[in-house]
């Protein structure tokens, strides 16, 4: 990833893989609670988005499904007690499951919008993707039935967009777009941006129901469901 002219731009090569990564718990022990809880966030937005990528499959599915558990379960944990070595053994596995995930498949509406509100108005990415994540599933709720069904399944909840939108309170990130740095006139630049070299999506991109999503994220409203 990197930025040009004020616009992320996304890029893979053999050339910017690491050579080895290295999962340590007792590294991420000084990690202060709220980076902790906006990260995994952002990890389970990766792992949410590979399950109606394009390129999404069976393994890849199985994966974020298991990620996704890990870091529900940890984050509030690690936001109650910051010394929780198990708390952050089970934040650190589902962090690489994602990690995983995000390596595998393509992108889609969630990234697309964040990388307009990182790129274009600056935002802080990791606390740009928890409150977005959200609002991106109800949008594109209607059209990933089987998505959804896991993703009820594995978060025990028939409302998974409210459930994440919950557990940002929880581990006290902010879910407001206000809150961080977006001005309500950037609404509108993010929508039309949009629409600029969109990227692939499973429901298809409305600018009414992009703004309307933004909205709701800038206001730090809970999501709405689009069925």
């Amino acid at each position: 990833m990197r930025s040009r002219g004020g616009e992320k731009v996304t890029q893979s090569s053999p050339r910017i893989l690491p050579e080895v990564v290295i999962y340590d718990v007792d590294l991420t022990m000084s990690l202060p609670a709220g980076v902790s809880g906006t990260s995994g966030i952002n990890a389970i937005a990766h792992a949410v988005e590979a399950l109606y990528a394009r390129e999404r499959n069976p393994v890849i599915s199985m994966l974020a499904i298991e990620g996704i558990e890990a870091l529900y379960g940890a984050l509030p944990v690690i936001a109650g007690n910051p010394s929780s070595a198990d708390g952050r053994w089970n934040a650190l596995h589902g962090a690489c499951l994602s990690g995983i995930c995000l390596g595998s498949v393509g992108m889609a509406l969630h990234h697309k919008v964040c990388h307009i509100l990182g790129g274009t108005l600056g935002l802080p990415h990791a606390e740009t993707h928890a409150i977005i994540l959200p609002h991106a599933l109800a949008y594109n709720a209607p059209s990933i039935p089987e998505p959804m069904a896991k993703l009820r399944k594995a978060l025990r909840t028939d409302d998974p967009p409210m459930a994440f939108f919950e557990l940002s309170g929880r581990v006290g990130a902010k879910r407001a777009l206000s809150d961080i740095g977006m001005a309500v006139s950037d609404i509108e630049v993010a929508v039309e941006q949009a629409f600029e070299r969109p990227y692939w999506n499973p429901q298809p991109l409305q600018k009414s129901a992009i703004r309307d999503l933004l909205s709701l994220a800038h206001a730090g409203a809970p999501p709405t469901s689009r069925n």
